[in-house]
């Protein structure tokens, strides 16, 4: 039986880290392990290619490969050959399925699929950081959120703080609340940084006498009382013009169309 190949050459013409993830996932179905890994990136000429698929011969290795522009694989393919180098292409039969059953055109731009990699842990990264500084919880966050959101309790903050994160935005939401005074950092905020919520009263009457009841708990209490949320309504009023910020009626809007409107202003604010 021959002996399995010492050394692997990983080729790519961006990071590589598609084929070398390939090919550690078949490696790890052999018991023999005594094998390297030599990564090969932003590999993008003939001759690159040519001295690669040499060391391969010499150490009588093989080669795994992602190249994406068609001219480099064939051209890997013809040096693999005629130098008599096993040669595994891990893109191109991908690619060639695509074009064929769906009659695609593919971009041939290496390197996009790191780019959506950079997009998922952007969008991760926001996700966490609307949970780590939702409903107030840290003031330190405040300087770092792209929008702070504020306003009375159940005018859809924490929703459209995820919704937001899923656009890759880092939202920050803080509760308006009489007896609370809001966080100085608040103020110090440059302006269109925040955007104030409101709703209609007899709206968030039942939106809390629903809440409440979900929680077990008797929907007469004041947190649902026609007084009570009229004095934080117009706490959060008081606040708002204090702060200077765009206000937004959430009163029978979904939170899609909210957010929305939040994306527009935050398009048209100034730069600071």
């Amino acid at each position: 039986m021959k002996e399995f190949p010492s050394i692997v050459f990983v080729v790519s013409d961006s990071v590589g880290e598609t084929a070398e993830f390939v090919v550690r996932a078949a490696a790890s179905q052999f018991d023999h392990n005594n094998f390297e890994i030599r990564r090969m990136s932003y590999v993008d000429t003939s001759e690159a290619i040519k001295e690669i698929v040499s060391s391969a011969k010499e150490v009588g290795g093989f080669v795994a490969y992602t190249l994406i522009l068609p001219a480099l694989r064939e051209t890997m393919r013809k040096e693999a050959e005629s130098m008599g180098v096993r040669a595994v292409d891990i893109m191109g039969p991908m690619m060639n399925a695509f074009e064929d059953v769906f009659s695609a055109t593919p971009k041939l731009r290496p390197g996009l699929l790191h780019q959506l990699d950079d997009d998922y842990f952007r969008r991760v990264e926001a996700i966490e950081f609307a949970v780590k500084y939702d409903d107030g919880r840290d003031s330190r966050g405040l300087f770092r959120a792209d929008v702070v959101l504020v306003g009375v309790s159940r005018t859809s903050k924490t929703p459209l703080s995820m919704y937001l994160a899923h656009k890759k935005m880092r939202v920050a939401n803080v509760p308006l609340v009489p007896e609370v005074q809001p966080p100085s950092e608040l103020y110090e905020l440059p302006r269109g940084r925040i955007i104030g919520l409101t709703i209609d009263g007899d709206e968030l009457i039942e939106i809390r006498k629903e809440r409440l009841r979900s929680l077990g708990l008797n929907s007469d209490a004041s947190y649902a009382s026609l007084q009570r949320i009229r004095d934080e309504l117009h706490y959060s009023e008081s606040i708002m013009q204090q702060l200077g910020c765009p206000v937004i009626d959430v009163s029978r809007r979904a939170v899609e169309e909210t957010a929305s409107i939040i994306l527009g202003i935050i398009r048209h604010r100034p730069k600071s």
